[in-house]
């Protein structure tokens, strides 16, 4: 209300603000080209493999999937999976046009065939899939409806995409094989072991203060390794919050309010309230003066709030209590009145949906009376033969969740269950058979159990959320204002320092993130920091959830390989690593495992039965360079020394254990097959896609 208020005071200078931003928009279109309707670029979403990704088509996909995924799904979610699924198919359709593999219509029919042969309303009287039906309702769809043939042309699509999908994986299957030799080589990894001794000096014998990494070094490293130091363009800021909180005196102001509702007010006055205690028609007042409408169920003390539970569970009927606070509500209740409830229930049910019923499948054809005469008829089958419960509920229950159980739900606790179902099976007593209504659908229920009658309450309660004022919205609104002016004219961090606002800054932004964190999804803050024109120092004011926040853009990151500052997180501890090992190696001028030892202050150890498959050393962890060293030595050889991922190794074969010949090497292939196909289906597509040539255009389009 107060936002609304606000609104209304400044409605010219809202408009006015309106237009200039419009016509800013309009503007900056024109002079960064944005404004162009016939560029290829602002009509290209993307391109995979030189096919382009239509901006229009995207959009519409977009919406489609917007619409099927709720508001559960943020808008840039749903884009990232429209885009993925573009990318796929694109990728994919690369393989089958170079292959020459498509979808005909013989065996389009197969897959369709395949996808609703378990649909009713294809099949025919014996149960069997029927081309006609199918013919038909295509037909129908075309004439009927413009927009459901559209949706079935795109059904097909999909089917076909599947079909050629699977097709592909299957073809690359097929041409993978496990040979004989691979077999043996794969046994023999495994089987082959070798006992050595080995000397280890880890690195962390050196203390990292000890060693020297430069910027040059780091630099350097980045070169060598341009491929693990890639990045894409990103953007640090920094931002503050302004929250619209409710106050201690807002919080008195609802308070305050609601003890009117407890006491009332005197007679005489035009804005009379009677006591919460002393009314009778208590729906209707909880209903015209609570954020939160009336609940007529009963409740244990269990599901009360657990601080005023005592409290409340304890009141005589038309007693009240508060206000009290629970979680951002201030509440007062009043018990209208109490009963014996059991705790906990068992029944069986019978499902009969109709048409609208919530979850009713597409097959149901009964209106709402025709399922109520089925319910009542089944009610009457089995009141003479109870029996009968079982083979009826496989014969109408739509329920799947409980078929299989004989419609059975077993003990489970009060209000469990959605209102109506609820009250019979904890109202009544075991035994009772009848029908209910809920939004499912009609439910023929019988009470086979009921445990552990208690106390239980129907509480009425006035609910006020905890908002701020108007007033306190007004002053969040001028500090926000007021640090906005203040930064552009001194330092961001000083600003907010003086008046103890905390600055946090957000490093490596991409250009397609949403997430902000701390304030959430805040793809209009991230968009602004990739604005061509947006320069570093610049600061501006975005409207979030519950306030505001002022973010300053503090570094611009191109494209390209990492600075020194970005990579050294990885690349510090790397360099150590080999400045250690050099250090290491230096320091030793021993040629058996005692004499380095001995020097280093270290014991001979022994590992046995290390293999290749598994190149661990117990005691010092994986050492795949080591253990392969030790495979290339001979019986009683010693090694030189090796850098390994742990440190500097000197091993000395003290026994090699070669693997059991085998007469066949036939399953050792078996399994080596097995694990190729198996990979087709994980790692196939993701080879594919690092391999074609993608360009991404959805930021440069506004597409997020």
């Amino acid at each position: 209300m107060a936002v609304l208020n606000k609104i209304r005071q400044k409605t010219g200078v809202l408009i006015f603000v309106i237009a200039m931003a419009l016509f800013a928009f309009v503007l900056s279109g024109i002079f960064d080209g944005s404004a162009s309707f016939s560029g290829k670029s602002q009509n290209v979403v993307g391109s995979v493999n030189r096919k382009d990704i239509d901006r229009v088509d995207f959009l519409q996909k977009v919406e489609a999937a917007q619409r099927q995924a709720g508001p559960s799904a943020t808008n840039t979610q749903v884009i990232n999976r429209v885009w993925e699924q573009e990318v796929r198919q694109a990728v994919m359709e690369t393989q089958f046009e170079k292959l020459g593999i498509s979808v005909e219509k013989d065996q389009m029919r197969d897959l369709l065939k395949s996808a609703l042969g378990s649909s009713p309303e294809f099949l025919n009287s014996a149960g069997l899939f029927d081309d006609n039906k199918l013919n038909e309702y295509i037909a129908n769809l075309k004439e009927t409806s413009v927009e459901g043939y559209q949706s079935w042309v795109n059904y097909e699509k999909s089917i076909a995409s599947n079909g050629l999908q699977q097709s592909y994986f299957n073809m690359v299957k097929a041409g993978l094989t496990g040979t004989l030799a691979e077999g043996e080589v794969d046994h023999n990894l495994e089987g082959n072991k070798v006992d050595v001794k080995f000397v280890q000096i880890p690195y962390s014998s050196i203390a990292d203060s000890t060693v020297t990494v430069s910027k040059s070094d780091i630099s350097s490293y980045i070169k060598e390794n341009k491929k693990q130091y890639e990045a894409e363009a990103s953007r640090d800021i920094k931002y503050v919050e302004f929250k619209e909180v409710a106050t201690i005196d807002d919080e008195n102001a609802i308070k305050a309010e609601l003890n009117t509702f407890l006491n009332g007010k005197e007679a005489g006055r035009d804005d009379v309230i009677v006591a919460f205690s002393k009314i009778e028609d208590n729906e209707n007042y909880i209903n015209s003066n609570s954020d939160v409408k009336f609940d007529n169920r009963f409740v244990f003390k269990s599901s009360l709030p657990k601080d005023v539970a005592e409290n409340i569970y304890n009141l005589n009927v038309g007693e009240t209590f508060g206000p009290y606070k629970d979680g951002v509500n201030f509440k007062i209740s009043k018990v209208i009145a109490v009963k014996q409830i059991p705790d906990s229930a068992k029944v069986r049910h019978i499902l009969i949906p109709f048409l609208g019923a919530q979850s009713a499948a597409p097959e149901v054809t009964q209106t709402e009376d025709q399922a109520k005469v089925t319910a009542d008829s089944l009610v009457t089958v089995l009141k003479r033969n109870r029996s009968k419960f079982p083979e009826l509920v496989k014969a109408f229950s739509s329920d799947k969740g409980s078929v299989e159980k004989e419609g059975r739900y077993d003990w489970h606790p009060y209000n469990t269950m959605v209102p109506k179902f609820n009250d019979f099976e904890f109202e009544g007593k075991t035994g009772d058979l009848g029908v209910v209504k809920t939004i499912f659908g009609f439910h023929v229920i019988e009470i086979e159990g009921q445990k552990d009658k208690q106390k239980a309450i129907q509480v009425g309660t006035i609910s006020r959320e905890i908002e701020p004022s108007e007033t306190t919205i007004d002053k969040v609104f001028r500090d926000a204002s007021n640090f906005e002016i203040n930064v552009g004219k001194g330092d961001f961090d000083d600003v907010a320092t003086k008046n103890n606002y905390a600055a946090r800054p957000v490093n490596g932004i991409k250009v397609l993130d949403e997430n902000i964190p701390g304030i959430g999804s805040q793809r209009p803050i991230v968009r602004w920091a990739f604005e061509e024109d947006a320069k570093v120092g610049d600061v501006k004011r975005f409207t979030i959830t519950g306030g505001y926040a002022i973010a300053q853009i503090v570094a611009k990151h191109e494209a390209g390989l990492m600075s020194v500052t970005d990579a050294s997180a990885t690349a510090l501890p790397a360099i150590r690593k080999e400045k250690k090992a050099q250090l290491i190696k230096a320091g030793i001028s021993a040629t058996t495992l005692e004499e380095v030892a001995k020097s280093q202050n270290k014991t001979v150890r022994t590992s046995s039965a290390i293999n290749m498959k598994n190149p661990t050393i117990s005691g010092a962890g994986r050492e795949p360079l080591v253990v392969g060293t030790a495979f290339g030595l001979n019986e009683g050889e010693t090694s030189s020394l090796i850098e390994g991922a742990n440190g500097i190794y000197m091993v000395e074969v003290t026994k090699v254990i070669p693997a059991v010949k085998l007469d066949n090497y036939q399953a050792a292939a078996n399994r080596l097959e097995q694990q190729k196909t198996s990979a087709v289906t994980s790692k196939l597509y993701n080879a594919l896609k690092d391999a074609a040539d993608i360009e991404d255009n959805r930021a440069k389009t506004q597409i997020q």
